[in-house]
């Protein structure tokens, strides 16, 4: 189904308490992705969910993009998924579902179609909800817990000082990966974001 739009789905948290966490940057990569195609995310009215629908990049012609961000918390994120693939007809190769990762170093881009979830709960209940766990994926570093602190409190804390330096950079190149992940595919995509 040539036609059939992409679904890019930030994963997070909704709501002021948890818009800075490390658990969150999938919903601030979909946010540029909605600016560079120029559209509003709003509430979708079958899903709990919010989403923008417009063009890769804000590009007349270019691919058909739905994105979403999740309203219900990280692990129910897989109800709000299904919704939409249902409403759109979205076929399971064209999901691309946007997460943090713990076992990937802070900042560094890791792609890939199916595998586990690593023990990222959004990402359990996306892949239960579906059935399935071949979706492709858009792996967002953020690194292991200092010391001995609990993973899921760090998850839930706010990027460091230094960490928010290059932030906006590091969400720039992630939102770049997924329009090149779409445009290009994900061999391309890989050979480009996973070099460095």
């Amino acid at each position: 189904m040539q036609t059939a739009p992409w679904l890019v789905v930030g994963l997070g948290n909704p709501g002021p308490a948890y818009a800075h966490n490390r658990h969150n940057v999938g919903f601030r990569i979909a946010d540029v992705l909605a600016d560079r195609a120029g559209v509003r995310f709003s509430r979708h009215r079958r899903a709990v969910a919010a989403v923008a629908e417009g063009r890769l990049g804000g590009v007349p012609g270019g691919p058909k993009l739905v994105l979403a961000k999740p309203m219900t918390y990280m692990n129910l994120s897989g109800g709000p998924v299904v919704g939409l693939v249902n409403f759109y007809k979205i076929p399971r190769e064209r999901i691309v579902v946007v997460h943090d990762e713990l076992d990937i170093p802070y900042g560094q881009l890791r792609l890939k179609l199916g595998g586990g979830e690593g023990g990222h709960n959004g990402l359990r209940s996306v892949s239960s909800a579906l059935g399935s766990r071949d979706y492709l994926r858009v792996r967002f570093g953020i690194g292991r817990p200092p010391g001995r602190q609990d993973p899921a409190d760090y998850v839930l804390s706010d990027f460091s000082t230094a960490e928010r330096k290059e932030l906006d950079v590091l969400i720039d190149r992630a939102a770049d990966a997924v329009e090149t992940l779409i445009a290009k595919g994900l061999e391309t995509a890989q050979n480009i974001y996973h070099a460095s």
